[in-house]
């Protein structure tokens, strides 16, 4: 008869409570703003760009590449170099933007389009020979500058998905178990070889990634609203389950703009629960307008969410 009992119970845990169920909390809405700076050398400083209390605010330096500072740069497998304006964003600026504001958190972008007068390749010898050379060089950096947190904004690779995805995942994975980094971003965008790169990442280490910067922007120029709904919600299919940010470009040059309806999308997201964030590019473009919309972005974000 006990045995009955216990059979029973068993059964209906099963059926009700399956032990390889996951229940994995879905994305929701986010206070999380933040802007990419440093890459095009205007002396925009960390203290010009308005800072609202009430959001999350991470600044991104931009970039941290693995080629080396010559006059003609050539790949170096993992030994990353600053690449950013570090005279104007330099680890007493860090210090100081930190200091002065609890809610700032600030990481460093690996990668991004070029470097010297050609595209910045991921460029890896080997899986192992790679992550150890990154992971050293990285480490010092970031406690150099006293960083939080990584994105990986590669745009060109000479290598395949798979490889890509082990030295990324392996990377993002030592830097946290090592306590040298307490967030980790990818920033893919809507084209073939990138994303089949960015997707194998996620696949294999998905769990490892807090935030997808989306780049939306690097859709047609007048974008609408729309459209902007559409291309999210399958971003948000393509990393399934991740924080997908919503994001534009502040020179207009693509994308959805402010002024065609970027914020009225994002109040549309808002209300379905799915603006897990805002992103910017870039503080160096933005300061010609006075940051406007850093501003709108910022107050939009910090409404209850």
């Amino acid at each position: 008869m006990e045995f009955s009992k216990l059979f029973i119970a068993l059964f209906i845990s099963q059926v009700f409570f399956p032990c390889n169920m996951l229940i994995q909390a879905a994305p929701a809405n986010s206070n999380l703003f933040r802007e990419y700076i440093g890459a095009e050398f205007n002396n925009v400083k960390f203290s010009d760009v308005p800072i609202n209390s009430n959001v999350e605010f991470h600044f991104i330096l931009s970039f941290a590449i693995d080629y080396d500072s010559s006059s003609s740069p050539s790949p170096t497998n993992g030994k990353f170099n600053v690449f950013w304006d570090s005279d104007n964003l330099g680890p007493s600026q860090v210090s100081s933007i930190k200091s002065s504001h609890s809610n700032v958190k600030v990481a460093l972008s690996l990668g991004g389009d070029s470097v010297g007068d050609g595209s910045a390749y991921f460029n890896p010898s080997s899986v192992d020979s790679w992550v150890s050379n990154a992971v050293s060089s990285l480490t010092d950096i970031i406690q150099q500058y006293n960083l939080d947190g990584i994105d990986i904004d590669y745009e060109h690779f000479n290598a395949d998905p798979e490889t890509f995805s082990e030295c990324i995942g392996q990377l993002i994975k030592t830097l946290k178990k090592n306590g040298v980094i307490s967030f980790a971003s990818i920033a893919p965008f809507d084209d073939d070889d990138v994303q089949s790169h960015y997707k194998a990442l996620w696949k294999s280490y998905g769990d490892l990634i807090d935030y997808v910067n989306f780049q939306f922007y690097a859709y047609d120029q007048g974008t609408t609203v729309s459209q902007f709904i559409n291309y999210f919600n399958t971003q948000s299919s393509n990393y399934n389950g991740g924080n997908v940010l919503a994001s534009f470009i502040s020179d207009g040059s693509g994308g959805l703009t402010p002024e065609n309806g970027f914020f009225t999308a994002c109040s549309r997201l808002k209300s379905q629960n799915k603006l897990h964030g805002i992103f910017i590019w870039s503080a160096d473009d933005s300061k010609r307008n006075g940051f406007r919309y850093e501003k709108q972005s910022q107050a939009l974000l910090a409404i209850s969410h």
